[in-house]
């Protein structure tokens, strides 16, 4: 079986791009080591309310997304890796 081996280090360069997931616009704006797995934030205004360290809500905040880079078996791209569109800025 043939196992993809790309590290979170060569994917860093995408931080800062701009993508489409799920019809909503994001940036990239992390890349964790586990996976590795891209985080966006949705610049389009989408937001989420904030619990508190004790669960109550304060603040609206930009919703955020992990993309994992390979399925389970790291054999192949996710599903959701591949279906993020480019967004040329």
């Amino acid at each position: 079986m043939t196992v993809l081996d790309i590290s979170a280090n060569q994917v860093r360069g995408m931080i800062g791009m701009q993508v489409r997931h799920n019809h909503a616009l994001c940036q990239v704006v992390d890349v964790l080591d586990d996976g590795p797995t891209l985080v966006l934030i949705d610049i389009d205004q989408h937001t989420r309310i904030q619990p508190d360290q004790h669960g109550e809500a304060h603040r609206r905040v930009p919703q955020s997304y992990s993309v994992a880079l390979f399925n389970a078996d790291r054999n192949q791209f996710s599903a959701a890796f591949l279906a993020l569109e480019p967004v040329d800025a």
